[in-house]
């Protein structure tokens, strides 16, 4: 296990529109405003054909090939994700959202695009003084979360 430790930060509450794209949208607020880690909670509306992974085509394959779904009709959302640096220095949004229309429900991860359909409210809290980026795993081919790389002196 790795582990850092932050302090909370701002807190921003946002409302995304009709058509706003996820994660896009969100990672571009928090590289304006300074966002470099944080948590995300989403609540609101995806739109028909916004596109969820919904896990590895065979999960004894590496790197991983992603199973991608288009969501048929407007579903109600349900979300959590992080937000740490990429390789790049970017906020990059890690966000698994529960989707559901009538009696069915679909979760996966936002990273493939879901579209807001009319409103998609964000609670973002900022966490500051986490020593955490996230970086390219060779073996499954995700970006993962790596803890006390930005201090040498950090013992795992």
């Amino acid at each position: 296990m790795q582990y850092t430790q932050g302090q909370l930060g701002r807190i921003f509450a946002l409302r995304l529109e009709h058509g706003d794209l996820m994660p896009q949208t969100l990672e571009d607020f928090c590289d304006e405003h300074g966002v470099n880690s944080g948590m995300a909670i989403m609540v609101g509306g995806a739109d028909d054909g916004s596109k969820l992974v919904v896990g590895p085509e065979d999960g004894n394959v590496m790197p991983a090939v992603p199973m991608v779904t288009a969501l048929a009709g407007v579903h109600e959302v349900a979300a959590v994700g992080l937000v740490f640096a990429g390789p790049d220095g970017k906020p990059a949004l890690h966000m698994h959202a529960a989707s559901g229309r009538n009696e069915s429900t679909i979760t996966g991860c936002i990273r493939a695009g879901m579209v807001t359909w009319h409103v998609l409210e964000i609670m973002l809290l900022e966490i500051t003084g986490l020593d955490a980026i996230r970086l390219p795993d060779q073996l499954t081919g995700f970006n993962l979360l790596q803890c006390g790389m930005m201090d040498p002196d950090h013992e795992q």
